[in-house]
């Protein structure tokens, strides 16, 4: 992982709706906690929100692990979750998770999608590729972390899709939904025919077409009526 994110907080003895409404709006700081690892106790604390948002910024502070600094203690911790608001940039709460070396992880990964340009299915096929996923939940022990994981979309081809099983992982990385049998296989994207060629192609089908009968039994009506 070439990232490295730091995260300053501290301890919050307050709690409560009041108490976390004053930091947002008098302090500028995030309410948390942090649970979870070897110490069986959970930590309320604060993060300043302007650092917190700004470390947001880069994809990469979702799927790797954080350097938490706790008045001085340091801890290692991913984000386990993140509640925003709804129409403004801002962050209303986060939770932190203690990480272990020997002990699993599950966190969602990003997904990064290449050669999409090049794609058998668009490029020489015409069609076009939909994305039914943008990242995945995996397992893995905190050193295996991948910062992202790569779908390969070169050799793709129209009307294919591309499930769960067919990732690519990095050693010691599994995917949750596997472990959980084969009606979990999840499309992940797809690359098929663009709609208005569909339409079209319905549309000649379902043209009436004169056959050569209805052209005679016409010219038959037309003699008689002379």
């Amino acid at each position: 992982m070439s990232e490295e994110f730091e995260i300053i907080a501290e301890k919050r003895e307050v709690v409560g709706k009041g108490s976390s409404r004053r930091l947002r709006r008098l302090e500028d700081k995030v309410p948390g906690i942090i649970y979870g690892g070897k110490k069986k106790n959970p930590q309320n604390i604060t993060v300043m929100h302007k650092d917190l948002l700004k470390a947001t910024e880069n994809e990469a502070f979702f799927s790797h692990i954080l350097n938490l600094n706790l008045d001085g203690a340091k801890e290692q911790v991913i984000v386990k979750d993140m509640q925003r608001h709804p129409a403004k940039p801002k962050i209303l709460h986060v939770d932190f998770q203690r990480v272990s070396k020997d002990v699993a992880i599950h966190i969602h990964v990003p997904l990064h999608f290449i050669n999409e340009e090049t794609c058998v299915g668009v490029k020489k096929q015409g069609g076009a590729i939909s994305h039914t996923m943008s990242e995945v939940e995996v397992s893995c022990l905190p050193a295996d972390l991948p910062e992202y994981i790569e779908v390969d979309m070169l050799k793709v081809e129209i009307d294919q899709i591309v499930h769960l099983s067919d990732l690519v992982l990095p050693k010691g990385v599994e995917i949750i939904a596997l472990t959980q049998g084969e009606d979990h296989d999840l499309p992940v994207v797809a690359v098929h025919t663009p709609k208005k060629v569909v339409e079209e192609e319905e549309d000649t089908t379902s043209a009436e077409v004169p056959t050569i009968g209805d052209k005679d039994e016409d010219n038959a009506e037309e003699s008689d009526e002379d």
